[in-house]
């Protein structure tokens, strides 16, 4: 069966609306780096800090300062005195957050499936189901999010809460590598397969299974890095 989520949108403005009770900086790093990793603000696209700030309705500095830590994961280049722009697709980077990726990965899964934790197994499989749903309706922003909460639930039942952010924030250029590949057709059940293979594995105790289906898993977008090339080579650099 074929995918029904769609491929990546065209431009769109984030939402400008902001919980006054949080500072404002990370709010606006956080609607423009999930704007950029959904591909509504694609590579090249320029990030103006006047207009930011008048549709966020903040000063330039909470701006400035949001664009700074988006520099920093290397999702914007900044050019002083001239633009800003969200940056190219870096395979380099996206090579080395895989690595990072699966070398936390294979160790929590083998370490979850000799706890066999009941409770665990039930938090994978609602995720699953959420994923399935979010599939079968065509919404994508909510797929991912389950698909990150699947993961989520693995470094957490791991106690190792703080790898999964630091992970998170070194993906930004695979996880739009991921976005482009995602509506390939058979993408979307592929992730289910291998998150119901890894869930089952772990519930049997089979740290050998688990850590097999998650290298699998995880090498599926870079094993189609030709591809993906091959269709948007405007948004990848080496």
């Amino acid at each position: 069966m074929e995918s029904s989520l769609t491929a990546p949108r065209a431009v769109a403005k984030p939402a400008a609306r902001l919980d006054r009770a949080r500072q404002a900086a990370p709010q606006v790093f956080e609607r423009l780096r999930n704007a950029i990793i959904a591909l509504e603000l694609p590579p090249g696209a320029p990030l103006s800090r006047a207009e930011l700030a008048g549709r966020f309705g903040v000063s330039s500095t909470p701006v400035r300062d949001a664009l700074m830590r988006l520099e920093e994961e290397g999702l914007v280049d900044v050019f002083p005195q001239h633009a800003t722009v969200v940056s190219r697709i870096d395979v380099s980077r996206a090579q080395q957050a895989h690595f990072l990726r699966q070398a936390l990965e294979l160790e929590i899964v083998r370490l979850l499936a000799a706890g066999r934790d009941s409770s665990l197994v039930i938090r994978l499989d609602h995720a699953i189901a959420l994923q399935q749903q979010f599939t079968k309706a065509g919404d994508f922003e909510a797929f991912i999010a389950a698909d990150n909460d699947f993961h989520a639930q693995l470094y957490a039942a791991a106690g190792k809460q703080d790898l999964w952010m630091l992970v998170r924030s070194r993906s930004g250029h695979i996880d739009r590598l991921r976005r482009l590949h995602l509506p390939s057709p058979g993408k979307a059940q592929n992730i289910l397969r291998h998150h119901k293979l890894i869930t089952r594995a772990i519930e049997a105790g089979d740290g050998d299974a688990a850590q097999q289906h998650l290298r699998t898993h995880l090498s599926g977008t870079l094993s189609e890095l030709a591809t993906i090339r091959a269709r948007h080579p405007e948004y990848l650099s080496d």
